[in-house]
């Protein structure tokens, strides 16, 4: 089992930024794949950006290119998730999600473990 527990949302102001952190416990992670998603109210999950755990590569959604950035922290067992010049269309609660698979996607369908999510709103 892997537990995923997100922290950093909060109230900012359209312009601003935000790091999201994603502790992550309970399992090895070397062949995994962490990734960002997101929910606003009345709209699907999207996904926003993954990354290998061992190797780093990264996948970005073309919504947030240049303005999000996903990092992981070997040591800390930590991935973050930089937001820059955020914007109210990225009002969401953002989720850490982990798939055992090491093969990018972007479904949530695909990914096997999730934390319980960390609001951001932006505010215009």
């Amino acid at each position: 089992q892997v537990q995923l527990v997100e922290s950093g949302g909060g109230l900012v102001q359209a312009g601003g930024s935000l790091r999201l952190s994603c502790a992550v416990s309970g399992r090895t992670l070397s062949s995994y794949v962490m990734g960002w998603f997101r929910q606003a109210p009345g709209k699907e999950r999207e996904f926003v950006a993954s990354i290998n755990w061992r190797s780093s590569n990264t996948r970005y959604a073309d919504s947030v290119k240049g303005r999000f950035t996903i990092s992981r922290d070997n040591a800390k067992n930590l991935v973050y998730l930089q937001i820059n010049s955020l914007k109210p269309e990225d009002t969401a609660v953002y989720y850490c999600a982990a798939r055992s698979f090491g093969i990018f996607t972007t479904t949530s369908t695909g990914y096997d473990y999730w934390g319980q999510g960390t609001q951001v709103t932006v505010s215009s």
